[in-house]
């Protein structure tokens, strides 16, 4: 029997983050057929090989950007050179799904903006704890049941684990992570948006520290702010803090407040006891439960497949996944500001 024809080709270039396995996983499992892969550092190489053994290294990312048949370009680079890789995927027809942030900076953001208008490429940004979290996109579909009613307020939680002695040097470079707030919250500033129901949204304050890492002054460690859009007010915490003690590398969390009830996700552990992850806790007007979300469908995939197709945003519309930096990058750099202005 021959082998089926893919619903598309893609290539990864930049797999620097392990995130890039839960993104070249999404593709491969909507129909996707990477044709190869570039890597500037033998040593991501190696690790990335080691995930995928069957994708071809190449020796330069232009046979890869000039190869007709690739459809997608997938990276999880340094989070500096993200905007530009995917200047250049889109300039040579290309559509990009990074691994977040999607840049870090409001004038990378612009230029991607503007580039992805005038080329009408897909710029895409994989958001992980929405796309690939089971819990979350379960809630979304009850939220859009009307199981809570209208949505008022999210509180979303992004506690991380430093792992300070594994981390690459520009782990610890603002110029090249893009701070705290751009990095992690953006998660937070996509769920905001899409429980919301909303493209239009404000950052009302915003702070960051490095309060347990003096040796490291280029980390920000701590992170929060306050967003309001559609109708709905959001408060947003991360951190590098996430003790030993606890089984996985976050307890990330979320709750949807509503006018008829709210829902609690545990994403990653539930420290009352349950197993695993992926559970989700529902108050309404009949009572409160606990949904078991290991089961739920990730469409992410399927979806962002049939957008490459047919040039439609199913999986995420392009204006969230822009507007969700925006609030991100807005956010960083006004807590940065205030800070500044208390050195002064």
């Amino acid at each position: 029997m021959a082998d089926a024809v893919p619903a598309f080709r893609f290539a990864v270039i930049a797999p620097n983050h392990d995130h890039i396995n839960g993104q070249v996983r999404a593709m491969r499992d909507a129909g996707g057929a990477p044709v190869g892969f570039f890597a500037a550092e033998d040593d991501v190489a190696a690790t990335f090989a080691a995930h995928h053994p069957d994708i071809p290294r190449v020796e330069d990312e232009r046979r890869l950007l000039e190869d007709p048949s690739v459809a997608l370009i997938v990276s999880a680079g340094i989070p500096g050179d993200r905007a530009a890789l995917g200047l250049r995927a889109m300039r040579h027809g290309k559509d990009y799904l990074s691994d977040k942030p999607g840049m870090v900076s409001l004038d990378e953001l612009a230029e991607v903006r503007r580039v992805q208008a005038e080329t009408g490429r897909i710029y895409s940004i994989l958001y992980s704890e929405h796309f690939e979290q089971r819990a979350t996109v379960q809630a979304g579909e009850l939220v859009r049941a009307g199981a809570i009613g209208q949505v008022v307020n999210t509180v979303g939680l992004g506690p991380h684990r430093l792992r300070k002695p594994s981390r690459p040097g520009w782990f610890f470079e603002r110029a090249r992570y893009g701070g705290i707030l751009c990095d992690i919250a953006s998660h937070q500033c996509e769920q905001f948006l899409f429980f919301a129901d909303t493209t239009e949204a404000e950052v009302l304050s915003a702070t960051i520290g490095n309060h347990a890492n003096a040796d490291r002054p280029g980390l920000q460690d701590f992170g929060d702010f306050h967003l309001r859009g559609g109708g709905a007010t959001g408060y947003v915490r991360v951190d590098w803090y996430t003790p030993d003690g606890l089984p996985v590398w976050g307890d990330g969390r979320l709750t949807i407040l509503g006018t008829e009830g709210y829902i609690e996700l545990r994403k990653y552990v539930d420290i009352a006891g349950r197993p695993g992850g992926d559970h989700l806790f529902l108050v309404d007007r009949q009572g409160m439960r606990h949904i078991d979300c290991s089961g739920v469908e990730l469409p992410f995939g399927r979806q962002f497949a049939a957008d490459l197709r047919d040039r439609t945003e199913t999986a995420m519309p392009q204006a969230r996944c822009f507007k969700a930096m925006e609030l991100a990058l807005t956010a960083q750099r006004m807590a940065e500001a205030m800070t500044e202005g208390q050195r002064a």
